[in-house]
């Protein structure tokens, strides 16, 4: 495979890889890296710093010297490009090929076509997912399953709009080196998907559409933007193709909200309420703090409680104001085969979508074709036969600093079940990740990377500040965590020896008094 100068790749060239990886796309990954990874280095170094301040007793607020920004009631983000008019309802999965037929098929407005939290990092599925979602614009992608069972995209239906998720900035890709230094994995995602699949896409009407995770800062969108520009550039195509939204779902970006959209504007269509991802920062963000910061057990810890109510209110009435879409956060709960179970889950999803739909949300996230149907149901009765509601731009909202940091107010307790909830699921999804797999169901929930980094951190964060729990009197201590493990272990399919690798993981992130940024860091340096 020939390569541009100074571009080595390091991982096994698979049959089909060259349709991705072109000459065209692997120069577009050389350019993005030699102009922007100097900056996106220097930023993952302001977000430490921000974490040490916020150790030392700093807080979170709203920026001084962006008030202006926020102050001009004139600026607006771009108008909504095809295929992004109506977005009620969202499904997100890997881009595996099976999940790739079916979520296109789903009757969703929009699939979250995820190059992230929901995939792993593994040199096959990172090229292996470009292709499909290369086959899938081309209409020419099928499957055939182990029972003989063929998927194959609907012909005459409208397929939801792919919209690629690629990793934050955080993310390495070891497998791809310029002048000597692996690159970012986002640019690696974006630009195999821009000089390809995008590029086709623009073809067929529409435009090579992205979520942005993982951001702390209107400066890490502004990087996201020049890579954006820089890319369009390259390709000559017109600026302003590539649209974007923006999960928020950092503690820091909740109060960069309105900058984030401006930095983005010309690209921009709207902010996501990533509430898992969001729980993990707050977690993250002030890890060290005490009682004040402290969270309850995770499934307690509901989108109504008073610090989350100020993050979506706050987010829905940002986006309107600006033109932008608003879009809810993933219902976890997938279907199941016991009636019971799944009629409680259907209740909770049908609950969280219609308190969406009515604060404003132009729509919003699902995690199985199964709930699609819900979803769209209860925000088609909210919007009729609009396909958003921009319009409505909740003045009557008022999100102070303190009203984003109650973290204190969260009703709930932290127990043994708590416990052992966050050290199974903690271990059974790094033991899937490890193996290959970034979505994975555990006890009726669709478990991704965000909902492992809330298990992990509540562990650490529970045996860092000496926390009792509150159905045993126990304290949370080593001793404590390692029987658990063994215990929870026991109760799991197949040998103890399966899942050395998932605890050694798993107890690297949960309790060694160094904090790891992100579980899938070191995870990542376990994989080949």
């Amino acid at each position: 495979m020939d390569t541009p100068d100074g571009l080595t790749i390091t991982g096994d060239i698979a049959p089909r890889a060259e349709e991705v990886l072109t000459p065209q796309a692997l120069e577009l990954i050389a350019a993005l890296h030699r102009e922007l990874d100097d900056r996106r280095l220097e930023l993952l170094g302001a977000r430490q710093r921000r974490v040490e301040d916020l150790a030392a007793g700093g807080t979170l607020d709203f920026l001084p010297e962006t008030r202006h920004i926020r102050d001009d009631p004139t600026w607006r983000v771009a108008p909504w490009a095809p295929g992004l008019e109506d977005r009620r309802c969202e499904i997100t999965g890997p881009t595996d090929r099976k999940m790739t037929i079916n979520a296109l098929n789903s009757g969703a407005k929009a699939w979250l076509a995820d190059h992230e939290d929901a995939n792993t990092p593994q040199w096959s599925a990172v090229v292996g997912g470009q292709i499909n979602l290369l086959d899938a614009i081309n209409r020419s992608i099928d499957f055939t399953g182990e029972n003989g069972k063929r998927y194959e995209l609907k012909p005459d239906e409208e397929l939801a709009t792919i919209i690629v998720r690629p990793r934050g900035w955080h993310l390495p890709e070891k497998h791809i080196l310029v002048d000597g230094r692996p690159v970012s994995g986002s640019l690696v995602d974006f630009a195999l998907y821009l000089a390809t699949a995008g590029l086709r896409q623009i073809e067929k009407g529409q435009g090579p559409y992205f979520y942005l995770p993982k951001m702390e800062s209107h400066l890490e969108a502004r990087l996201w933007n020049d890579a954006f520009v820089l890319a369009q550039d390259f390709l000559g195509i017109p600026r302003g193709t590539i649209r974007a939204t923006v999960l928020i779902e950092t503690y820091p970006a909740a109060f960069e909200m309105e900058e984030i959209l401006y930095e983005l504007r010309e690209h921009s269509s709207g902010l996501n309420a990533g509430r898992w991802d969001f729980m993990f920062s707050v977690i993250k963000s002030f890890r060290t703090r005490g009682t004040d910061f402290m969270l309850p057990d995770r499934n307690a810890v509901t989108m109504t409680v008073p610090f989350m109510r100020a993050y979506t209110e706050l987010l829905v009435k940002t986006c309107h104001a600006r033109g932008a879409h608003a879009i809810g956060g993933m219902a976890a709960f997938i279907p199941s085969r016991d009636k019971e179970v799944n009629d409680a889950a259907f209740a909770k999803v049908r609950d969280d979508k219609t308190r969406e739909a009515s604060d404003g949300f132009d729509g919003s996230w699902v995690a199985h074709p199964g709930m699609v149907e819900l979803c769209t149901e209860v925000f088609t009765a909210v919007l009729g036969g609009k396909p958003n509601q921009i319009d409505r731009t909740r003045e009557d909202v008022q999100v102070t600093a303190a009203q984003l940091l109650d973290v204190a107010a969260t009703p709930g307790d932290v127990t043994e079940a708590g416990l052992r909830n966050n050290i199974s699921v903690g271990i059974q999804y790094l033991k899937a990740w490890l193996g290959g797999l970034g979505a994975v169901a555990i006890f009726n929930l669709m478990e991704d990377a965000a909902t492992a980094e809330i298990s992990r951190s509540q562990v650490w964060q529970w045996l860092h500040n000496d926390v009792t729990l509150a159905d045993t009197g126990h304290q949370v201590t080593r001793e404590l965590i390692d029987r658990i493990v063994e215990e929870e272990i026991a109760k799991l399919p197949g040998d103890a020896a399966d899942y050395t690798e998932a605890k050694q993981t798993f107890l690297e992130v949960a309790v060694a008094d160094d904090y790891a940024d992100f579980l899938t860091l070191p995870a990542y340096e376990r994989m080949d």
